[in-house]
């Protein structure tokens, strides 16, 4: 009978092999642009895709449907080839029978850069990571940037390979094999009189993040609805669900879209599970388009989640997500271009506000190396050097004015930091410290467990220690969130830090504009701050120490009442309030 046994059982794992097979996930893991970087007609895109099966899956852009010429098969990836003119920018997902993969934002505009790998990286001389032979060069705008890039590379033997091209950004392979060879040929490149700026390249920026957001609160929360209390999170929900489509004046929300520059998101968790295949699918919805990653408590799943997350599962809970029966839609875009930190996003933002994005979330920041926190003590995460640090500074000042002539109505939300310093400081914090009506900056607090009092008492919530701080700061909310699970019904970790404070600001600026989105960035914020409650104490305008949590309340934000008891103090975030005031404003902004 052993014999007749073992025959059995061979032949039903042989039965149910193909079974298990098909039921692996389909997933897209990274979807970058390859090939000649510099075409902008005929783009080539590689994906590494995991589940994918013997038969070649249909891959979907939007609602075209890719012929097979156009995709090439390696092993576990494919290779994409496109033409501009005949596609726009788009979710790109695979559908294979019954499955259906993640969507990733697939974007034909012309921003892409190249990250190092590896064997081109080597540690400087504070001990950082650092790209050994790809710069960038910040072209003056008075020339054509790729014919001088072009013109650069020929004279230093280096190479084009990657742009940023309304920027007059182009990335450089340069001739060097270490960093005194580098160092060398950027001293003299920069010295070039039609290169504004030479942008060196240190380690990814989220990576540091996930280590300080990821450090505990003094007292862990028991969901995130008690942090989010602070910032009248339901009441918010309950009243964009309510009065969008009140009875006798409704009103016609618009779609948004809203950028989240991190890397991936967790499509196996259930936060995040009923976002495969097409989206929307019927009546409007949040969408959410990204690259899948393989643990649900990474940094893009926890920022994206708190927009778009699937309520009463467990894990996290998104605001977006909750305004769907009201709304006409959000589409949350989560994209990074590629591995090569601060360049890459910039790359990634500029691709995204030209594929139409109102709000972008930019839950990262760095510091310089040797800045101290209020304490006085050096700050030893998130930090770049000064070669580093004057590049990017160059970068994002072109961002920003980028923004402001091509690009008025796009807002940043950035968060403040959390190395206990100050945010506001442009020689030692970017971009926070950036001064544009165009970036809003976001601190963190958490519940104040020592009292109890109302919900619009300043003592109800507390700054969080590790938060930066100063008059930089526009407004706080709270840091602190539950991430996502891979079980249903299941708590996650507490994940806490301004990363988390600003895509609830984040959210809520995408709701108001989806109720008027004629509000310009300054008016936004004015009414983030006028529908604030507050936080700390009675300083008078002069805090002691000068530790302001944000820019103090002034009697402009409160009817020009000098005698308000909000006037001095630092700002919380409201959410509800400034939904109210949004519905109020269609009147007022024409």
């Amino acid at each position: 009978m052993l014999p007749n046994r073992a025959l059995l059982s061979a032949f039903v794992v042989a039965l149910l092999s193909p079974l298990a097979e098909a039921q692996d996930p389909l997933r897209i893991q990274s979807l970058q642009r390859c090939g000649d970087l510099l075409a902008s007609e005929k783009q080539e895109w590689c994906m590494q895709v995991r589940g994918l099966g013997a038969k070649l899956p249909r891959l979907r852009l939007g609602d075209d449907t890719l012929p097979a010429s156009a995709v090439k098969r390696t092993g576990d990836g494919l290779r994409l080839q496109l033409n501009s003119n005949e596609h726009r920018s788009a979710p790109l997902w695979l559908e294979d029978g019954s499955r259906a993969s993640n969507p990733v934002w697939l974007s034909l505009h012309r921003s892409h850069v190249l990250a190092a790998g590896p064997d081109e990286v080597a540690k400087n001389m504070d001990g950082l990571t650092t790209y050994v032979d790809l710069v960038s060069l910040l072209i003056e705008e008075s020339h054509d940037g790729l014919d001088e890039a072009r013109r650069l590379a020929k004279k230093y033997d280096a190479k084009v390979v990657g742009a940023i091209p309304p920027l007059n950004v182009y990335q450089l392979r340069l001739p060097v094999k270490n960093l005194t060879e580098r160092d060398a040929l950027v001293l003299r490149i920069g010295n070039e009189t039609s290169v504004d700026a030479v942008v060196v390249e240190e380690s990814a920026p989220e990576r540091g993040e996930e280590r300080e957001a990821a450090r505990q609160p003094a007292r862990k929360p028991e969901k995130n609805s008690e942090e989010w209390a602070a910032n009248r999170f339901m009441d918010a929900v309950n009243y964009y669900q309510r009065r969008i489509p009140a009875g006798e004046t409704p009103i016609e929300a618009e779609p948004i879209r809203v950028g989240v520059i991190e890397r991936n998101v967790d499509f196996d968790s259930p936060d995040f599970a009923d976002y495969l295949g097409a989206c929307p699918d019927g009546k409007p919805r949040t969408c959410v388009y990204a690259r899948d990653a393989d643990e649900p408590d990474n940094h893009g799943s926890t920022v994206a989640g708190i927009l778009a997350a699937h309520w009463d599962k467990g894990g996290n809970t998104g605001f977006l997500r909750g305004l769907d029966k009201a709304s006409q839609g959000f589409e949350v875009i989560v994209e990074r271009n590629s591995d090569a930190g601060i360049t890459a996003n910039i790359a990634a933002s500029v691709n995204l506000v030209e594929d139409g994005v109102r709000v972008l979330n930019w839950s990262w920041g760095i510091h310089r190396v040797g800045t101290r926190n209020v304490e006085g003590d050096e700050i030893d995460s998130l930090v770049r050097s000064g070669i580093a640090m004057s590049g990017y500074e160059e970068l994002l000042e072109e961002f920003f004015l980028w923004l402001r002539e091509e690009h008025p109505d796009v807002l940043v939300i950035n968060s403040a930091g959390n190395g206990s310093s100050y945010s506001g400081q442009d020689e030692y914090r970017l971009p926070s410290s950036f001064i544009t009506e165009q970036l809003l900056v976001v601190g963190g607090h958490q519940r104040n467990k020592e009292k109890e009092v109302d919900i619009d008492d300043p003592s109800y919530a507390v700054k969080r220690n590790s938060s930066n701080i100063d008059m930089r700061v526009d407004i706080t909310a709270a840091a602190c969130a539950r991430a996502s699970t891979r079980e249903v019904d299941a708590t996650g970790d507490v994940h806490c830090g301004t990363s988390y404070a600003t895509p609830l600001v984040t959210g809520v600026v995408a709701a108001m504009l989806s109720i008027n989105p004629r509000l310009q960035p300054e008016q936004v914020r004015m009414l983030l701050r006028r529908s604030a409650m507050t936080i700390g104490g009675d300083y008078d305008f002069e805090p002691m120490d000068a530790e302001d949590l944000t820019a103090p309340i002034l009697p402009s934000e409160r009817n020009y009442k000098m005698s308000d008891k909000d006037v001095g103090r630092s700002a919380r975030l409201d959410m509800q309030k400034a939904l109210d005031l949004a519905v109020q404003s269609r009147d007022r902004v024409r």
